[in-house]
């Protein structure tokens, strides 16, 4: 079947010097340190993580994705990109130089990849003047972070850009990132293993309650792996919201179990149980194959685990293909 992974990361080989261009560090560079591949360093000179050529060439990851039949990957920065904490106009500059480098991945292979460009968000304004710039250079959407320097995506000072994306007509691509409690659970890989899914549910439940989504019904938002911890906790959200209004519910009075269906979520669960879950909670037509190529959290075979559920034909075409369609407000014929 055709598939599209709406998941995947991608760097320029090339990083400029931020640190030599601002005068201040905490910018990622990377360490070409032999044949393709880089370690990725992070705060002046730590070792954040290894990389191969795939994080980076176009070529390499058309060969992957033949391999594992893959027709279309949407390419997305890799979230430690986002630079939030930069200085408003470095960070602005942060973000034309990775949506650059996607939109030529983009104009070079226009059959092969999608991209969502990422924008300064510490500044609204020059958030909405990057996505504007992101339209108009081929770029569908956007990756958001799951907070902004600990503030959640519901605060009244993201609205406007929300509003716009909706106006633009560009998707909406939120992943966990600087994950809440990361100092207190640095042992066993914890902030990955326990702070993204939670992540991922602070930025659903952050947009539900604040009304986001009850006042821009048109805005397209996918939320990664598989929306975190939200679904399987949708049952103590909407307790809560019940029996404490006066806390949930003091911005939007919609049951926050209303919204399940009215966005979308990636396949990345790893768990058949959880994948047949989601379709029975928000339904397959809001289920887009997902992977976090190239790196290994991800789905090592890029859509193993819908290919070998138990859904019928119609039910893989949607998640393999026909969501994210929808999601990217595109036609398939477009990549035929």
């Amino acid at each position: 079947m055709f598939k599209i992974d709406i998941h995947t990361h991608i760097l320029p080989r090339d990083i400029p010097d931020w640190k030599d261009k601002f005068g201040y560090g905490g910018f990622i560079t990377l360490d070409h340190h032999k044949s393709c591949c880089a370690r990725m360093l992070k705060d002046d000179g730590h070792f954040f993580r290894e990389i191969e050529d795939n994080c980076w060439s176009p070529e390499r990851r058309i060969e992957e994705c033949d391999r594992f039949s893959v027709d279309v990957q949407v390419l997305s920065t890799v979230p430690v990109m986002f630079s939030y904490w930069a200085k408003p106009n470095d960070g602005a500059e942060v973000s034309r130089i990775l949506n650059d480098g996607i939109a030529e991945i983009v104009e070079n292979y226009p059959k092969r990849f999608v991209g969502l460009g990422t924008v300064p968000l510490q500044d609204t304004d020059l958030s909405i003047q990057e996505l504007e710039r992101c339209r108009k250079i081929g770029l569908v959407g956007v990756q958001i972070g799951s907070n902004v320097n600990q503030q959640n995506l519901g605060e009244d000072r993201f609205f406007e850009f929300f509003k716009a994306c909706e106006q633009l007509g560009m998707a909406v691509f939120v992943h966990p990132w600087e994950m809440m409690g990361q100092a207190d659970m640095q042992k066993y890989w914890l902030p990955w293993l326990v702070g993204m899914p939670a992540e991922t549910s602070r930025a659903v439940c952050s947009m539900i309650f604040s009304g986001v989504f009850e006042k821009l019904p048109d805005l397209r938002v996918a939320f990664a792996h598989g929306g975190g911890s939200f679904p399987a906790t949708i049952g103590r959200i909407e307790h809560g919201f019940k029996v404490r209004p006066d806390l949930c519910a003091v911005d939007n009075k919609v049951n926050p179990r209303e919204y399940l269906g009215k966005f979308w979520l990636d396949s990345l669960v790893h768990d058949e149980l959880m994948l047949e879950y989601l379709v029975k909670s928000v339904g397959a037509d809001k289920i887009a194959l997902g992977t976090d190529y190239p790196f290994p959290l991800g789905e090592l075979q890029p859509g193993n685990l819908i290919e070998t559920s138990k859904f019928d034909d119609e039910t893989k075409a949607k998640m393999l293909h026909g969501a994210a369609l929808e999601w990217l407000n595109l036609e398939k014929v477009f990549f035929e």
